[in-house]
């Protein structure tokens, strides 16, 4: 049944012209100034990880296909953080709050959705090319062709934005009530949710449906993966061999474990724990940390990716020397 003072979708509250407020942080005034300095660092040097990581994999000829999925990730990471950070940042710095159209309010939440739908498609690709490297490696060059990897690439990005436009319709197709005030800094799915009037669990459907697409089934995927790597790994004899072959599904695995656990941390819990103040804070650090993150673990466990920032670098101080 409606909640007391819901507006008729039809109702002009809730079209195009509506505005929402974003009432960003509560926070004391300096210690709002010193969070806008540490994310504002942090957005920078996630820019220019990211960035460096995309530059080096284009300018490399030959890319295997692991470094044609990590320049996709770092892609994904770049637009990700121009969606959520600028407007995070602009919320640290106003006191009551920053409005944003209807029209923006959903663009963004498509967007935000979409780029992170995508990530968790890309991850099971990612988790597939170590599989067939390591229990298939005679094969490893036929199956993950050129031709593969791209279709691999577009299909995560495309569904990620059909789960995203079928989410973020279902959401902005409910009745809202009459305050249009969004505790958060950004239009994530659980703040707008929280000022639907109808009290039915109709809402929840979306968010759910979406959670099964993006989130556990990729995560399924990927554990299956992973334990067919696991029993590969059991008939080799050398440990030194074992490990070699784990070592190049570190990275992965840590990104894949950070990125699911912060997003299940997210999305996946009762209605009855959500608390708009620590849905900021970890949003926060979601949005910031973990792209910067990103870059940092493969650069520094991934031996392709480092040979090829290397060989950047020595162009570049070659270029620089002539």
């Amino acid at each position: 049944m409606p909640c007391e003072g819901c507006m008729e979708r039809d109702n002009k509250s809730t079209d195009a012209s509506t505005e929402f407020l974003l009432l960003g942080f509560s926070e004391p005034l300096c210690l709002r100034a010193l969070l806008f300095l540490i994310f504002l660092i942090v957005h920078l040097a996630t820019l220019a990880g990211n960035m460096m990581i995309f530059m080096a994999v284009v300018m490399e000829p030959s890319r295997p296909p692991m470094l044609f999925f990590l320049c996709q990730l770092s892609v994904i990471e770049l637009c990700y953080t121009l969606v959520i950070v600028p407007k995070a940042l602009l919320s640290l710095t106003v006191v009551d709050g920053s409005t944003v159209s209807f029209v923006g309010c959903a663009a963004q939440m498509h967007l935000f959705v979409a780029l992170g739908g995508a990530e968790c498609f890309l991850l099971v690709a990612m988790a597939y090319d170590r599989y067939v490297a390591i229990c298939q490696p005679l094969r490893y060059v036929a199956v993950m062709s050129e031709g593969l990897c791209l279709r691999l690439a577009v299909a995560c990005c495309l569904g990620g934005f059909a789960v995203a436009l079928v989410l973020t319709v279902a959401v902005f197709r409910l009745p809202f009530c009459q305050s249009h005030r969004i505790n958060h800094f950004f239009c994530d799915v659980p703040a707008v949710l929280h000022l639907a009037c109808t009290q039915s669990y109709t809402r929840e459907l979306p968010v759910l449906a979406a959670c099964v697409l993006l989130l556990l089934l990729p995560f399924l995927l990927i554990l299956t993966s992973y334990l067919c790597i696991a029993a590969a790994l059991l008939h080799v004899t050398s440990s030194v061999g074992r490990g070699k072959a784990f070592s190049t599904c570190i990275s992965h695995l840590a990104i894949t474990l950070l990125h699911y656990g912060c997003a299940t941390f997210m999305y996946i819990r009762p209605k009855s724990s959500y608390s708009p103040a620590r849905d900021k804070m970890v949003s926060l650090v979601y949005t910031n940390i973990t792209p910067l993150l990103y870059p940092l673990i493969y650069s520094l466990r991934n031996k392709e990716i480092r040979g090829v920032l290397r060989k950047m670098l020595r162009r570049k101080k070659i270029a620089q020397l002539n």
